[in-house]
């Protein structure tokens, strides 16, 4: 069809394939109503006569829009990319669109985000939300919603549950003779840092070790450099880090100025996104990231099929302590 030619019509399309124009409609919006053969004849005709379905239209007359929203608080985090791409592709395999978009670490953001998806998407998977428990309760009776890395009754859920791990990682850097330890926290809100917190207290506890909580501007390399004055006037001889990103800021700063790890200082690190790369290699929590991305978007789909919102699921997967080359015996 010439750049001239008018678009083709429904009219057109079901004189051309010997059918109504209410069988037109339904080939595109309700296929299930209609025979493989008829839906399979008019999708061949719109296809010669150069038809292109109105998803807007669609989307009305069927309340489904095929197209998911995926919110993660920092795209540019390397932790992020391989959970998007399982989503994607668990999408994909359902005939479904995703939709990403980022808060920036901004509750405020991503609630504005939701309220502009509205209409465009069927529902939308949350990643580590920083918005208020009560608000993702009444956003979850409007529109369906699936959390990652967030424990809100009421609403699907897949956690991450870094804690056994982290707790070997104290016990790891005890053994050594580590007695001071720096826990460098990520956002305080986050549903992520206190379990983060809570179980490396536990063991610093029950072993007597000294535990000092830095807190760090934001989940970033940068974050990991600034704090590197205050850890060390602390008088900590090892951290662990809230994720890669903090902890390859705080190996970098320590090796500009020529404090080596773990000769000088012994790191952790959490989410092992970049740690096979840092120099040494990171000892860190490999996180289920991928697995997660694919789950939340099962979730979802099953909550769309229910068009049920109200649904309490929870998916728990556990994470695994790899030992690399950033801890050994405190300085002397």
């Amino acid at each position: 069809m010439s750049s001239k030619s008018k678009v083709p019509t429904i009219a057109q399309i079901a004189e051309r394939a010997g059918v109504a124009r209410s069988s037109v409609s339904r080939a595109f919006t309700r296929p299930e109503l209609l025979s493989t053969t008829t839906v399979l004849r008019i999708k061949k005709v719109a296809e010669e006569l150069g038809y292109v379905p109105n998803s807007s239209a669609r989307a009305l007359s069927t309340g489904k829009t095929g197209n998911i929203a995926f919110l993660v608080p920092d795209v540019a985090n390397p932790y992020f990319p391989p959970m998007i791409r399982s989503a994607q592709l668990a999408a994909e395999n359902l005939d479904y669109c995703v939709f990403l978009a980022d808060f920036e670490e901004s509750g405020l953001k991503e609630e504005k985000l939701i309220e502009r998806f509205a209409g465009k998407v069927e529902g939308v998977i949350l990643i580590s939300s920083r918005m208020p428990e009560e608000r993702l309760q009444g956003l979850a009776e409007k529109i369906p919603i699936v959390l990652v890395n967030r424990d809100v009754p009421g609403i699907p859920r897949v956690l991450i549950d870094a804690g056994s791990s982290l707790k070997q990682a104290v016990r790891l850097l005890a053994h050594q003779g580590h007695q001071e330890i720096a826990y460098l926290s990520g956002p305080s809100v986050t549903w992520t840092n206190k379990q983060r917190q809570a179980a490396i207290s536990m063991v610093t506890n029950e072993l007597g070790l000294q535990l000092v909580v830095i807190p760090t501007e934001k989940p970033s390399l940068e974050s990991g450099q600034a704090v590197v004055d205050q850890m060390i006037s602390s008088g900590v001889t090892g951290a662990i880090a809230f994720n890669d990103l903090i902890a390859h800021g705080i190996m970098t700063e320590l090796s500009s100025r020529a404090l080596a790890v773990p000769d000088s200082f012994s790191i952790v690190g959490c989410d092992s996104s970049i740690s096979p790369f840092t120099n040494p290699p990171l000892t860190s929590v490999s996180n289920e990231t991928t697995e997660a991305g694919k789950i939340a978007c099962e979730m979802i789909m099953g909550v769309l099929g229910e068009m049920n919102s109200k649904n309490d699921q929870i998916k728990v997967l556990e994470t695994l302590l790899i030992e690399r080359e950033t801890i050994g015996p405190p300085c002397k």
